[in-house]
């Protein structure tokens, strides 16, 4: 039975993992697919593909981007793309710059509740990384203003934290034709559909398939047996490719672990023979 993990991320984005220390772990643990998905940029694909030559793990080129959609945020995941088509890394470093508006933003509202933290100290922590709200997250558990990850984002950085500010980001459909273009396979990643109702959910579902959307992410690292159940039944309603992963961030999310998320997540190895054959590897 193959072992497989289709959403992680590297240093690249928000990990604290190299994509050479993520392939070595996923070596370990005995992964025998994996996806690399840093958030808003492929920086870290050339390097994990140097570090798979003469293994017989397979690696997928990913990336999750964050996308508007009915007024929400939401993430799409893209497999197989093209990470050298310059049209897509061209949309990519104009994704890249929201990020920093809306950090500079948080740490402003951070000042204004007593919390001092630079923007220096964020990107120290992010590394040669693309800076996001985990980073800030960190610097305020290192100088001592929040004890956990989870504290960080409940009570300042979540879209209910006292410092949170939404990203300004392009409509889903938009990021699904970004994906599209660069030759990859569009995902909506951890759909829980948060505030839907189930016929609310299928109309949202539909409204994306018709927008392009190939697919959803139906095992995921945190999910209970009935959110897979009510997205393995919206997959199988609208035709729509299966995917799954753990959303490994390594440190910064300590209770997930690669390849098994909180403990039970299984990909089944068809899920990615059909993915393979849709982008048309």
């Amino acid at each position: 039975m193959s072992r497989i993990d289709l959403h992680t991320h590297t240093t690249f984005s928000d990990g604290s993992f190299s994509p050479t220390a993520l392939v070595d772990l996923a070596t370990q643990q005995g992964l025998d697919i994996l996806a690399i998905t840093d958030h808003d940029t492929t920086e870290g694909l050339a390097e994990a593909q140097e570090a798979t030559k003469g293994l017989s793990m397979e690696l997928i080129p990913g990336i999750e981007l964050s996308a508007q959609f009915q007024n929400r945020e939401m993430h799409i995941l893209g497999y197989f793309i093209n990470p050298t088509d310059p049209h897509f890394q061209a949309r990519l470093e104009t994704h890249r710059t929201t990020r920093i508006g809306r950090l500079h933003q948080i740490l402003d509202r951070l000042q204004a509740l007593g919390m001092d933290i630079s923007l220096a100290e964020v990107e120290l922590a992010s590394g040669t990384g693309t800076i996001g709200r985990p980073h800030i997250a960190q610097v305020l558990i290192d100088k001592g203003y929040i004890k956990t990850m989870k504290d960080a984002f409940e009570q300042l950085l979540g879209s209910r934290g006292k410092a949170y500010v939404p990203r300004i980001v392009p409509e889903a459909h938009e990021i699904i034709e970004w994906i599209t273009d660069a030759g990859g396979i569009p995902i909506l990643a951890h759909p829980y559909w948060e505030g839907y109702n189930k016929e609310d959910s299928a109309t949202a579902c539909q409204t994306l398939v018709e927008q392009g959307l190939r697919g959803l992410e139906v095992f995921y690292g945190t999910f209970s047996a009935r959110h897979i159940s009510f997205n393995l039944g919206l997959a199988k309603r609208f035709e729509l490719l299966m995917t799954g992963g753990s959303d490994f961030h390594g440190t910064l999310k300590p209770d997930i672990t690669l390849g098994k998320g909180k403990g039970s997540l299984h990909v089944p190895s068809k899920l990615v023979e059909q993915l393979r054959i849709a982008a048309g590897q």
